[in-house]
């Protein structure tokens, strides 16, 4: 196990306008230094049973590059291992497809999944998964999903007290932004789709799940019209309101959300409008948290120059209660941070 040195404390320059008493940075540390690849991006985070976090994200020369492929480590007492490969587009020795956002999600039995897009474009990519039995140590084979499924897009999955498992997902082709939500009710071996969108004037791709103490289900998507779009669900994610704008802007760049075990939820985002360029906006990324899902309040920057991308959250809750946020940090490493949140 490789043992980082670059834990530090958080500097005290980026907090912005508001009081740092609620956050408590116990980590701010880098996964990874020296790599076999030149950009990564799209990390995603899952607690073990052991209580380790485990990480993955897609790594290779650049994004849509035929090397680019998944890559997991894990971090416990001593550190983060070095990355791993465990999963790429290697179809032969002449032909490969990139692969693209990885999702890891802990099912309740405790099996883990490794979602992830391959192909050579969102527009064309299709959703392949693999399985482990052993907290990631081992992975079955690659497995194609069905036609018309993708998967979890960015963020995800949630598992209902049921056992249905609702995973995020959304569309992006040339009718637009589309988001919807894949469901399963066997543990992932059959799904259906449910779609979000009502025709509306958003464009929105993906999306993050929230749970609501009375029962309702929300969605918090990334848009190409300057804001976080939300939708509502009263049955358990078989239908959805109409999509409408909440007050929370967005550069046309990811986000993540998740529920916390108090019933109070936190948002990770960049807090501005978009620009001309794709990567507009991506120099600041802020911690919000909320009561409703409605109204937001920043807590915490997590990130901001004068110029650079850190974006692509990825935020999860431990069974402890301390939080974990990973991002893109200018397309060359992946941040780690847990805090803590004070009452």
């Amino acid at each position: 196990m490789k043992k980082h040195l670059m834990t530090v404390l958080f500097f005290l320059g980026s907090i912005v306008g508001y009081s740092q008493s609620q956050v408590k940075i116990i980590h701010s540390e880098f996964i990874f230094d020296q790599v076999p690849f030149e950009e990564c991006h799209a990390s995603t985070l899952v607690e073990l049973s052991n209580g380790a976090i485990m990480a993955a994200w897609f790594g290779g020369e650049y994004e849509r590059h035929p090397n680019v492929a998944i890559w997991t480590a894990k971090r416990g007492e001593g550190g983060w291992t070095f990355p791993e490969k465990v999963a790429d587009g290697k179809v032969n020795d002449t032909l490969s497809y990139p692969t693209w956002n990885p999702v890891l999600f802990k099912l309740s039995t405790d099996e883990l999944m490794l979602f992830y897009k391959e192909g050579p474009s969102p527009q064309t990519w299709w959703g392949r998964y693999k399985t482990s039995s052993d907290q990631g140590k081992t992975w079955s084979k690659s497995v194609k999903l069905p036609d018309g499924f993708l998967g979890p897009i960015k963020n995800k999955p949630i598992q209902l007290a049921n056992g249905t498992v609702l995973s995020p997902s959304s569309v992006e082709d040339g009718k637009g932004w589309r988001a919807h939500i894949e469901i399963s009710k066997d543990l992932g071996k059959r799904w259906k789709k449910v779609d979000i969108d009502q025709g509306g004037e958003y464009d929105v791709i993906q999306p993050s799940i929230l749970e609501h103490a009375d029962g309702r289900l929300q969605v918090l998507c990334r848009s190409k019209q300057d804001y976080i779009i939300t939708a509502w669900s009263s049955d358990q994610g078989a239908s959805w309101t109409p999509l409408e704008k909440t007050k929370v802007l967005n550069p046309n760049s990811g986000t993540d959300a998740v529920t916390l075990s108090n019933g109070k939820f936190l948002l990770v985002y960049n807090p501005t409008a978009s620009g001309e360029h794709w990567s507009d906006g991506r120099n600041e990324l802020r911690l919000a948290m909320s009561d409703d899902g409605v109204n937001w309040e920043d807590i915490y920057t997590l990130e901001k120059e004068a110029e650079g991308e850190f974006s692509y959250p990825a935020i999860i809750q431990g069974a402890n209660g301390e939080v974990h946020i990973s991002y893109t940090w200018k397309r060359k490493r992946i941040k780690y941070l847990k805090l803590e949140l004070k009452e």
